[in-house]
């Protein structure tokens, strides 16, 4: 609930501060004083367009800020709240307490704040969204809208999990029927992909390429193309090593085998311990040079003697070349390329079985949206009646006696080329949008004998705020509606719900605006002093000074006795007037009383 709010150079309002408890407040004050300017605050926290025309003269900006307990809401209310905050980077005063505050420049932009962090107006209207609920005469014009009066029977009527539930098989069904007009619209196409992709996983296939198998190749195709180096460079060396096959065994020796086995013989025939030494060493190199000599032999023996392997490495790597021109860089990625080819294959069987597979399975998601459907219609339409009928009651203590409120519901026909239409077992072709089968419509005679017409056609301002009045009252109170209990905890304002009313009819405005503080925080701008008497806090607008500025003011029980006074005297306070003040206070204290059980 909204516990404090303080404006700036808003309008008449130079400086005022406000504290807000439970229950219904009031706000009066003489014509020009600024009440509504407390409305507009509590707008501009709501995310509202900033007019800088609102900026008092003189001031180069208003600001407003209001302070919120959200200790009160529902549990689903309070996490959605926490959520905000945390997105936001927002943070809560030490009581837990949030406050939002909104500027407006007379020159500039205007300016959101929440938690203490700048944030945009959108996250301001998010967070005070589920907190307040305005209910002026622009916001009264909603209630003309048919999803303003749809959701107004859904909340009545406490279908938001049968809503859930049309709502998610309708996505299923949705999809079901694009994957299959699509395959249907694009059977050709897709037959000729699956047809590419066969023709090119083929060829993979018949080449089949080994990981890695690019980049062997080119080295040993290198190797192959300098075969005679190789051969010569591998012979030469081992000629010096281990000498040739003609070398003429009288001569001397020229091999480093030989030298090197002169040379270990020469130093192994003395006495002399190192050269001894010596002499094992250079055994060690002999085993080596001929271990070197042996695997140069072998590496003579296998290398090719013609250009028949070289030409068939070539011819390899020419095949894989033609993979790696069409489908990817290298080898590797030719594999991957394929992989996924076989996945997007498997994908477009555009067969008759696929098609007719895919036609039942929408068909079989069709049936459960009808189901939904026909289960959410079935419980407005059953709600409806109750809400016209409980609607009509209230209406009848506001100076609307005669008034006859209705609430129709009728299925939404389907166009010709309606991608949403949905067949009913009736028959019936009905468009299937994001919030069921049904447009919802209400209705007002506001006099006997009169034609029910839609309330944006029969309704008057003042009838339109009673009627506004009137469905809060029962939304409120119903034990229908679950949105009752959710809603605890928020704060409703009205202004001018009184306009064009007097006498009884402001009493029973006043009832009931009492009857509703008993489960929400309610805040009403009004000229009756019928209404003010039922308040259990009575906020006051009056000027501070010669300039026109305007404060607000917590009146006393005796300051309030002496505003009823002035509101019924109309020119100024007189004994009369303070005895009938008396005498509306006490009044509307026992009513209360009474209307609570107490």
């Amino acid at each position: 609930m909204l516990t404090e709010i303080r404006i700036e150079s808003l309008g008449a309002i130079q400086a005022a501060t406000a504290e807000f408890d439970r229950g219904l407040t009031v706000l009066t004050g003489e014509t020009g004083t600024g009440k509504t300017m407390v409305v507009t605050g509590l707008h501009l926290l709501g995310g509202a367009r900033a007019d800088a025309n609102r900026v008092r003269s003189g001031a180069t900006r208003a600001v407003v800020e209001g302070r919120f307990c959200t200790a009160d809401l529902a549990p689903a209310s309070a996490a959605q709240i926490d959520e905000l905050l945390e997105s936001s980077g927002a943070e809560r005063d030490e009581d837990g307490s949030v406050i939002a505050a909104r500027s407006v420049s007379r020159d500039g932009p205007s300016r959101a704040y929440l938690g203490g962090r700048g944030v945009p107006a959108k996250s301001l209207s998010g967070f005070t969204g589920g907190l307040l609920t305005l209910h002026g005469q622009n916001d009264q014009l909603r209630l003309m809208r048919p999803d303003e009066q749809r959701g107004a029977l859904d909340r009545f009527a406490a279908v938001g999990a049968r809503l859930e539930r049309y709502r998610s098989a309708r996505e299923a069904w949705l999809s079901a029927r694009r994957d299959l007009i699509d395959r249907r619209n694009r059977a050709r196409e897709l037959a000729q992909e699956a047809d590419r992709l066969t023709f090119a996983l083929r060829e993979i296939d018949d080449v089949d390429p080994c990981p890695g198998e690019d980049d062997a190749l080119t080295v040993e195709i290198r190797r192959l193309s300098e075969l005679d180096a190789l051969r010569a460079a591998a012979a030469g060396a081992r000629a010096a090593l281990a000498g040739g096959a003609d070398d003429d065994a009288a001569t001397a020796p020229t091999s480093a085998t030989d030298r090197l086995g002169q040379a270990r013989t020469a130093l192994t025939g003395t006495d002399d311990g190192a050269l001894q030494a010596l002499g094992d060493q250079l055994g060690e190199a002999l085993t080596v040079v001929g271990d070197v000599a042996r695997e140069l032999g072998g590496y003579l023996d296998e290398l090719p003697t013609g250009t028949d392997a070289l030409d068939a490495k070539l011819a390899r790597q020419a095949e894989l070349r033609s993979l790696t021109r069409k489908y990817a860089a290298d080898v590797d990625e030719v594999l991957a390329w394929a992989a996924e080819s076989r996945e997007r294959l498997a994908q477009l069987d555009v067969s008759e079985e696929a098609l007719a597979a895919l036609s039942d399975r929408a068909e079989e998601l069709g049936q459960r949206v009808v189901k939904t459907a026909t289960d959410l219609s079935a419980a407005r339409g059953k709600a409806a009646g109750s809400l016209a009928k409980a609607v009509s009651a209230e209406l009848s203590g506001l100076a609307m006696a005669d008034a006859e409120f209705s609430v129709g519901v009728h299925h939404s026909p389907a166009a010709d080329d309606d991608p949403a239409a949905l067949r009913l077992p009736s028959g019936q072709v009905v468009h299937a949008g994001a919030d069921g089968i049904d447009d919802v419509e209400f209705g007002l005679a506001a006099h006997r004998g009169m034609t029910v017409l839609p309330l944006a056609k029969s309704a008057s301002g003042g009838e339109l705020s009673r009627v506004m009045l009137a469905l809060e009252v029962v939304l409120a109170t119903s034990s229908l509606s679950a949105s009752s209990r959710d809603s605890a905890g928020t704060t409703m304002v009205f202004d001018e719900v009184d306009a064009g009313v007097g006498g009884r009819a402001a009493v029973q405005i006043g009832r009931r605006l009492a009857r509703l503080a008993r489960t929400h925080q309610v805040i009403v701008v009004t000229h009756l002093p019928q209404v003010a008497a039922y308040a259990d806090v009575h906020l006051m607008v009056e000027p501070t000074g010669s300039d026109g500025a305007s404060g607000v003011r917590r009146l006393t029980d005796e300051d309030r006795v002496g505003e009823l006074a002035r509101m019924l005297a109309g020119l100024g306070e007189t004994d009369t007037a303070r005895a009938h003040a008396r005498e509306l206070l006490d009044a509307a204290r026992d009513d209360r009383d009474v209307d609570r059980g107490g």
